[in-house]
């Protein structure tokens, strides 16, 4: 077996039909698909059974990839979750392009599965955000994380004692032995029900949240935010204005709590000319979203 796809779930009925139809398109055929489902209530584990995929006890998401990893016989595992599409040469690009590479980890970019107009801007400032950290701090979802499975059992897979950003802790440690590169070749769609159900501006918030304890406090162990696996896309939250304002309060508590620190980093950071590269990169993505921001709430 070539490649072990592994899907943690917890009542994704609704989704998770769309993912397993662009798996069984896949022109890439040697590969097995993996669900582990965290006690499903709703159709979730009936459709696996009824689709044929292999089906393993799971839990919160490293639970999940893990106990999907210990049963997979592939020599690559691929990490999805319900909610991303593939396209259909997906395996077959990605694939191809870690073994032509010597790439032993990997992730790739995506793109919304929606038409709103700050959504391509939102995960377009996320694709570079990943880009841009690839050789200093490495950043990856769940959704789309790549790797050789002999290095995932060196690293000892997820840690399960992470409440939140598992995923970036995995691929941190991961990158340690083998760097973590972002593939040319492909990409995947992602629906956006979080940024809906929670508000934009909100669900932005909260990742800055957890980015700035991970920075300043080092891994998330406890719930320092409200996150809900597995919920539903339905049900969308109109809140973004209230969002944005919680999301400007807590830049400002930000930067006045950790002034001092800034102002050491900034002293000591040798000014590299790819460091230069990638701020200037930064200003212009944040000048761009800025004034994406300013034509939302001026509508």
């Amino acid at each position: 077996m070539k490649v072990s796809v592994i899907i943690p779930t917890l009542n994704e009925s609704e989704l998770l039909p769309g993912l397993l139809d662009r798996l069984d398109r896949q022109t890439f055929r040697d590969f097995e698909t993996i669900v582990a489902d965290a006690g499903s209530t709703d159709e979730t584990r009936a459709i696996c059974r009824a689709r044929g995929v292999i089906l393993t006890e799971g839990g919160m998401p490293a639970v999940g990839r893990n106990r999907g990893a210990g049963v997979a016989r592939g020599a690559w595992l691929f990490f999805l979750d319900a909610d991303v599409l593939p396209p259909a040469d997906f395996l077959e690009k990605a694939l191809g392009e870690m073994e032509t590479e010597g790439m032993r980890l990997a992730t790739c970019g995506f793109e919304p599965d929606s038409d709103h107009p700050l959504d391509a801007l939102l995960f377009e400032l996320a694709n570079q955000f990943v880009r841009l950290s690839l050789k200093t701090a490495p950043h990856a979802g769940g959704f789309a994380i790549f790797v050789d499975h002999d290095l995932f059992d060196l690293v000892g897979g997820f840690d399960e004692t992470l409440r939140l950003a598992e995923d970036h802790d995995f691929v941190k440690r991961t990158a340690r032995h083998a760097p973590l590169h972002l593939l040319e070749s492909t990409q995947i769609r992602m629906s956006v029900r979080r940024l809906e159900k929670d508000g934009r501006f909100s669900y932005s918030a909260k990742c800055l949240q957890v980015e700035l304890h991970r920075l300043f406090k080092g891994e998330v162990t406890e719930d320092i935010v409200d996150y809900q696996f597995g919920y539903a896309p339905s049900g969308k939250n109109n809140g973004a204005d209230e969002g944005l304002k919680r999301l400007i309060e807590r830049m400002a508590v930000w930067r006045r709590e950790h002034a001092a620190t800034l102002k050491r980093v900034a002293r000591d950071v040798k000014q590299a000319p790819e460091v230069q590269d990638a701020m200037t990169e930064l200003r212009r993505s944040f000048d761009t979203l800025k004034e994406a921001v300013r034509a939302y709430l001026s509508r």
